[in-house]
């Protein structure tokens, strides 16, 4: 059986320098480092991660809780970032849902904390503020897309939806519209109002503004239980003879919708109106003919984030803080020249 001295012997190292290795430790160099672990991959040696753990106290596992996250094919980018991530670190995963329900959440932390994780993982398929109850103050915790409840200090991981807004509207201005319309999302999420602030204020800074009579409602109701209302609203703002020559929506969702209404009054996409997305849902962006341009939330990343912040937290080196991932801007085919 291969042991660290073995390795020590053939790297030409102590063992504690191959103990540091294994633990991956910061304070080794490179060069050191990539020589442990040649010697590793050629004697075949397998760390006891068990034993070391404990040693540690620590468990090496890192859990993940979600709303509806990992049910929903949107969104699963998270996780998929969070699993690359966690790997990376040398750490398991266990991932545990809520489906929303306070009653369910408590239980997902007696579950998580009953398997001694290291830290958690927070995330919700829509932004928005967590109450008090959601989480649990014996447990490191980060947060990704969604925010913390007043007096709480945890970190988080959130998407720059201002910059992919910005570089939206400085691209439809570019392609000559000013007539801007906008179809919100449903405004018991958090994002509705980010999306719509960042568009005015972008508009703004291009001494261009939002008409209020090209504003519409593309959600409404309660979250999980809300009604897509971008068809009908849409069917009456086209029919109008002053109507926008681009109109933004609140999400890729709304966004085909109000396509599916031009195209029922006869209007063309994009020769006669330009519409713009946001998510980059592929289901929609990719099969939408003209194909959609959208604004990209960057899940995967913010998955891979979350889990260098939870590292950094769990080795207490990490101060309570916001970081935002930039969302990037992807120009496919609804976009054209204003008419």
């Amino acid at each position: 059986m291969v042991t660290i001295k073995d390795i020590a012997l053939r790297a030409g190292v102590s063992d504690q320098t191959v103990s540091r290795v294994v633990r991956n430790d910061k304070r080794v160099d490179e060069r050191t480092r990539a020589r442990v672990n040649e010697a590793i991959d050629q004697l075949g040696y397998v760390p006891n991660r068990a034993a070391l753990m404990m040693r540690q106290n620590k468990s090496g596992i890192i859990g993940v809780m979600t709303d509806v996250i990992s049910t929903t094919p949107d969104s699963t980018e998270i996780i998929r970032g969070i699993q690359s991530a966690v790997e990376g670190a040398g750490y398991s995963m266990l991932m545990v849902n809520t489906g929303g329900d306070l009653e369910r959440t408590r239980q997902c932390w007696r579950e998580l904390k009953g398997h001694r994780v290291d830290g958690v993982i927070y995330g919700t398929m829509f932004q928005r503020e967590l109450r008090q109850e959601e989480l649990d103050p014996e447990v490191k915790t980060v947060l990704v897309n969604c925010h913390e409840p007043p007096g709480v200090e945890v970190s988080k991981v959130v998407p720059g939806e201002p910059e992919g807004m910005r570089e939206a509207v400085d691209t439809a201005i570019a392609h000559g519209h000013r007539k801007f319309g906008y179809v919100r999302l449903n405004p018991l999420i958090l994002a509705a109002d980010i999306r719509e602030a960042a568009l005015r204020t972008r508009l703004g800074e291009h001494g261009l503004v939002l008409r209020e009579e090209w504003c519409i409602s593309g959600v409404t109701g309660p979250i999980f239980g809300d009604t897509f209302v971008a068809f009908d609203n849409a069917m009456a703002l086209l029919g109008k003879q002053d109507r926008a020559s681009i109109l933004f929506c609140g999400n890729d969702e709304i966004a085909l919708q109000v396509f599916c209404a031009a195209s029922c009054l006869g209007i063309r996409v994009p020769e006669e109106l330009s519409i713009v997305g946001f998510d980059d849902f592929k289901v929609v962006t990719e099969v939408m003919r003209p194909s959609l341009t959208t604004v990209a939330l960057p899940y995967y990343e913010m998955g891979q984030a979350a889990v260098a912040t939870l590292v950094s937290t769990i080795g207490n080196e990490q101060v309570p803080g916001v970081q935002s991932v930039a969302c990037r801007f992807v120009q496919r085919q609804s976009l054209g020249t204003a008419p």
